[in-house]
């Protein structure tokens, strides 16, 4: 079984190659470049790179947020073309599930968060195995900081990871103490082969390329500034 990951979500763009169970091949690149200019050439290496086709493929795992709306289309768009032109399925992975499995060995609960600006976060709370299971604890949400706070348990450790740690580090270590960890910086990136991972144990829901979807959690920030303009002339 061969599995391409695909992640343009958020700050960086990742691609990696899975052969039953081991990775092959993984690239990410947290450059300024944009997803739309990285993602297919790095998808080429990483084919050349594992020596395979694209017809050897068994499936295309790609993460569909929750994330940057502009990333999240780019990945998806890319995955649904692809699943079509190699006529192969494609698996639907969270950003915040696969950022939870990506922390097998974390003491406590693992809470991913991304930054979703507006003082918000994408946010959700995990249980993990040492074996990269995840459990969900918590629904996957745009909250404010401090009302995800309140939300986990207040009895436990709690594990923080995501590109949201950068910005809210010192508000949670002030609030939670010493119940918080966070992940070391090089482990806060989400990388592809947690999607192709997931994905080998998520064969009921891989789909058809038409039927992928992005996970919004929030209308797009166009979409709420028409809708606030409309409701202030409706006062």
């Amino acid at each position: 079984m061969m599995i391409l990951g695909l992640d343009t979500s958020g700050p960086a763009c990742s691609v990696a190659l899975t052969k039953d169970g081991a990775l092959v091949q993984e690239i990410v690149m947290n450059t300024s470049l944009t997803h739309s200019e990285t993602l297919m050439p790095a998808i080429e290496k990483v084919m050349e790179g594992a020596n395979a086709r694209m017809n050897d493929l068994t499936a295309i795992a790609v993460i569909a947020g929750p994330g940057s709306f502009t990333g999240v289309r780019i990945g998806v768009c890319a995955g649904r073309a692809l699943a079509h032109a190699s006529n192969v399925p494609v698996c639907r992975i969270n950003a915040l599930e696969a950022l939870a499995a990506g922390a097998p060995n974390a003491k406590g609960i693992v809470c991913p968060i991304l930054d979703a600006r507006r003082m918000q976060v994408y946010s959700a709370a995990f249980k993990t195995g040492a074996d990269g299971r995840v459990e969900r604890i918590l629904e996957d949400d745009a909250r404010k900081l401090a009302d995800f706070l309140e939300m986990l348990p207040g009895d436990e450790d709690l594990y923080f990871t995501g590109d949201g740690v950068a910005v809210h580090e010192s508000v949670i270590s002030e609030i939670l103490g010493k119940r918080a960890h966070f992940a070391p910086v090089h482990m806060r990136i989400l990388r592809a082969s947690s999607a192709c991972f997931l994905a080998e144990g998520k064969k009921d829901e891989w789909m058809k390329h038409d039927r992928l979807t992005p996970i919004y959690l929030r209308a797009p920030q166009a979409e709420r500034e028409r809708n606030e303009k409309l409701s202030r002339r409706k006062v």
